[in-house]
């Protein structure tokens, strides 16, 4: 995806779920959920071992998010191995982005999605992406 993409994708999104999000303040799924909701974004945590973080209740999986909370991206702090199930949820549920942090890498898994009319940013980190594009 281009920068002009990514930037729209940012510019437009308001709420992100993220899968993996750990309620330990040391952890990176911490840290940038938490610049981003510094940002503005809602963010709902997806993690079968919380029940919350930042404020925020969190859900065992995607598919446990309540209907009436519009996803705009599901970012992903999971091991690559974990990706096929994530994004067979992110074509069921119809979500419209799906966003693999740095290392998290499934050129299968990302194919499918992009095929099912998702888009997918791969092997980037969402926070350092939003610091380069808003500075």
């Amino acid at each position: 995806m281009s920068d002009a993409q990514i930037k729209k994708i940012l510019e437009d999104a308001k709420t992100i779920a993220v899968v993996g999000l750990a309620s330990s303040p040391l952890r990176p799924s911490y840290g940038v959920s938490a610049y981003m909701q510094q940002q503005g974004y809602r963010i709902i945590p997806v993690n079968p071992t919380i029940s919350e973080a930042l404020g925020e209740k969190a859900y065992a999986t995607l598919r446990d998010i309540p209907k009436d909370i519009k996803i705009d991206i599901v970012d992903v702090f999971r091991r690559p191995d974990a990706v096929p199930a994530i994004v067979d949820d992110v074509i069921e549920l119809k979500l419209p982005v799906l966003w693999l942090q740095e290392t998290v890498v499934h050129e299968e898994a990302a194919e499918k999605a992009r095929k099912a009319g998702v888009f997918v940013v791969m092997d980037e980190c969402i926070l350092k992406d939003h610091r380069r594009l808003f500075r």
